[in-house]
């Protein structure tokens, strides 16, 4: 959906019959307003938080909606003795963790062997080191790894070496932008129009929170109210 639409849809969505109460709106607060709708949107289908209760892959339509924003990163990082820990992390764009996919190698097989690596809590780092059906293992092809401030910890031991490890996850959608308008988040006016990424009937109930959000700011919570019933109700 272009950008010239979907502003009119915008107003349309909160301005009475034959009223122009919303007209004087700014084109920011119609960016910023689209922006945290989409974020907000995004989060709750990967939470589960709609009507349906489906997280991310729950339903075709969810692994549809949502494919959009999974990403792959290689990561870099240091090996020690008990984990790789990684030096790189997306924390421009990163919204939620997917999963992790890594390999292993030893001495006695320099072949790659792939790994299935379990997201643990690090609460419980100590408990699956113990663990035997827990802590990492060459012969099973298994181990698990922790997040900690912006860092990966994929566990190891003496049997082999991480590598190749691959991040994947859920980006914050791209934000919109409007050529020629002030940019909300840098103060600068941008130079290009960058539409939104979602097919149109996800804008379409993005605008309906969109909607809601300018709503609430005007202090008209009946529209706020409709717009965000209108938005779950075809989600």
């Amino acid at each position: 959906m272009d950008n010239n639409t979907l502003q009119i849809k915008l107003k349309q969505r909160l301005n009475k019959l034959d009223s122009n109460d919303y007209d004087n709106i700014e084109k920011w607060q119609v960016i910023e307003a689209f922006n945290k709708a989409a974020v907000e949107w995004s989060r709750r289908q990967l939470h589960g938080g709609n009507q349906y209760k489906e997280g991310d892959e729950f339903s075709k339509r969810r692994i549809d909606d949502l494919q959009r924003l999974l990403i792959e990163l290689p990561l870099t990082g240091t090996q020690t003795d008990t984990y790789f820990e990684t030096d790189n992390f997306p924390t421009e764009d990163y919204l939620e963790f997917k999963r992790i996919s890594a390999s292993a190698k030893n001495e006695c097989c320099p072949e790659k062997l792939t790994m299935s690596v379990y997201l643990s809590e690090e609460a419980n780092v100590n408990l699956n080191l113990r663990d035997p059906l827990k802590n990492p293992s060459f012969d099973w092809a298994e181990t698990f790894c922790t997040l900690l401030d912006n860092r990966i910890r994929i566990y190891r031991n003496e049997d082999f070496d991480i590598v190749d490890p691959v991040l994947t996850y859920y980006r914050r959608p791209t934000y919109i932008e409007f050529a020629g308008t002030l940019n909300p988040y840098t103060g600068l006016t941008s130079t290009v129009d960058v539409e939104s990424e979602f097919k149109d009937d996800i804008v379409e109930l993005i605008l309906d929170e969109a909607a809601a959000i300018i709503a609430g700011d005007y202090d008209n919570y009946n529209q706020m109210q409709r717009e965000q019933q209108a938005a779950e109700r075809s989600n």
